[in-house]
């Protein structure tokens, strides 16, 4: 039977390394990895492409990523990239000036470094907005700034009180200053008009489209459901899955209400069976267990320091009761739920580490395929027991380098004992553990490419600054694996993410080969075509 696509010239990445160089595809499958011999597949209907010294490797999957919010903010006051409080302002501005019609400003993605603290004020954005209320949250998603008029709407005074699981920033005389930490976002983000139906159906697609641009064929959505404003987009993605327009393969991960118990578990169950069909499936929990730490929320073993380097009161916040989250898990696990831990603090990692064992103990061996996303701060302690208990390790890599985030707001509260356990991705590789990988998508670049070069550099992309815990570096292949395999893994999609013979041809031709080049180079790399069951998906050209 001739391949109806057959690709030449290689190299190929198999599981084995670069050991081949074509690849037949036949239907929606590779059906042949060799040399020339695969050659003699070819017939007067097969496509050929010349992969002219390109790498041809599995297609990217991102383990953590949020693709319904991402493209809702590229088409609101999208402030991403962005690192100046004049340049800021300018941009809040402008796309307000740019859009009189709209009785909000949303959007969202500013930096924390380009504000003395990470805490913005009220008045620079009344200065921009005077007339109408304001919602942005920061670049992790974990804040929002609001103007006066959003505050008066919410009827946030002085008095209001902390919410339990979030906090008002103040001024020095109690006044609420502008931004608001973790659930207090929520005070103000339920007021915003919510998007429609067909604004997360269109976003989802516009967000399919850049993630596909950028190799990434499948994808975990980290947070289906309703949290602090956001938009849940399990309708977008079942009209999408039933009309056939969700061309990437997607695990949903249901949202775990933390303000409830084992009493929302029966509504997860009719949840995965409602929304999971054709490339759309519905069978994980995610668990929220702390914030982050460059506002102090990370749930931390030990308390932060103060900018003096002495101790604090506050050890961050764990957003689930640990006491009960052993039990959560393991009901969840014997149900067939996977479980995706936001897990960032080492308290937290304990924590969730501490529930996976627990439910390992109670219902035995199980492919639930538990696994824990962010890992910022891990206490060398916990390190082996990821293989041990068979949870992978989800790193969201591009965060591993040092930045302003970094080395202004987090470094200096964490001191240095603490700091040099951030992001281990070469300890845990050492140890045994599977890798996956994933962006966080708003949060930072949805880029496999820019996230491998950090974890093969720990430098930023263009960066030339000193190596972020070196130690911690891990080779081209394994970060290419977690990006590829292990993220496969996480999502049970187990005929993806290697190119071998049976395995679903999604696929990605880079447009060089980075094996070939520098380390420091690999984030010059691009995408030149991608392919989900052998269907092009993409094309730079």
């Amino acid at each position: 039977m001739h391949a109806d696509l057959l690709f030449t010239g290689g190299p190929v990445l198999t599981p084995e390394g670069r050991t081949a160089t074509a690849v037949a595809v036949t239907g929606d499958r590779v059906t042949a990895v060799g040399h020339t011999e695969v050659l003699d597949l070819a017939g007067p209907r097969t496509e050929v492409v010349d992969l002219a010294g390109r790498l041809l490797l599995p297609g990217f999957q991102d383990a953590h990523v949020h693709p319904v919010p991402a493209g809702l903010e590229l088409s609101q006051c999208d402030l991403t990239g962005i690192r100046t409080p004049d340049d800021t302002l300018a941009a809040v501005r402008a796309y307000a000036r740019a859009h009189p019609e709209r009785e909000w400003i949303l959007g969202g993605g500013w930096s924390m470094e380009a504000f003395e603290g990470g805490t913005p004020t009220k008045e620079l954005l009344d200065a921009a907005v005077p007339d109408r209320p304001v919602y942005l949250p920061n670049r992790d998603h974990h804040g929002a700034w609001v103007n006066s008029r959003a505050l008066a709407l919410a009827g946030i005074t002085r008095d209001t009180p902390d919410p339990a699981d979030g906090r008002i920033e103040r001024d020095a005389s109690g006044e609420p200053s502008g931004t608001l930490q973790e659930g207090a976002m929520q005070l103000v983000g339920r007021l915003a008009p919510p998007a429609t139906a067909a604004d997360r159906l269109a976003a989802l697609l516009h967000a399919q489209r850049a993630l596909h641009a950028l190799g990434i064929t499948a994808w975990q959505d980290a947070l289906v459901g309703d949290f602090l404003g956001m938009d849940d987009p399990s309708e977008a993605y079942r009209t999408a899955a039933r009309d056939g327009s969700l061309t990437a393969r997607v695990v949903g991960a249901l949202w775990w209400d933390r303000e409830r118990g084992c009493e929302q578990i029966p509504e997860l169950v009719e949840r995965r069976a409602a929304l999971s069909h054709g490339r759309f499936r519905a069978g994980t929990v995610k668990l929220m267990l702390d914030g982050v730490a460059e506002n102090g929320t990370a749930a931390l073993l030990d308390p932060y320091l103060d900018r003096c380097g002495c101790a604090t009161a506050n050890r961050g916040t764990s957003f689930v009761d640990a006491s009960q989250l052993p039990k959560y898990v393991t009901e969840l696990d014997a149900l067939g739920f996977q479980c995706h831990f936001h897990a960032l603090g080492d308290r937290a990692v304990r924590d969730a580490l501490d529930a996976v064992e627990a439910a390992r103990a109670a219902n035995g061996p199980s492919d639930t395929r538990p696994h824990l996303a962010h890992l910022q701060v891990v206490h060398p302690d916990d390190v082996p027991r990821f293989a041990r208990l068979g949870a992978t390790a989800n790193i969201q890599a591009l965060w591993a380098a040092h930045e302003p985030q970094m080395d202004e707001l987090t470094i200096p509260f964490l001191g240095p004992e603490r700091a040099v356990w951030q992001y281990p991705f070469g300890a845990l590789l050492r140890s045994g553990a599977t890798l996956a990988a994933g962006s966080d998508w708003p949060v930072s670049s949805p880029d496999p490419l820019q996230g491998i070069h950090v974890a093969v550099n720990r430098v930023e992309p263009g960066g030339s600054g000193p190596v972020f815990l070196p130690g911690e570096r891990i080779g081209l292949t394994e970060a290419l694996t977690a990006y590829t395999a292990g993220s496969a893994y996480v999502n049970h999609l187990d005929d993806t993410g290697q190119v071998r013979v049976g395995a679903l041809a999604d696929l990605v031709v880079l447009d060089r080969d980075p094996f070939a080049g520098p380390p420091e180079a690999i984030a010059e790399t691009a995408v030149a075509l991608t392919y989900v069951g052998g269907e092009r998906v993409y094309s730079a050209d």
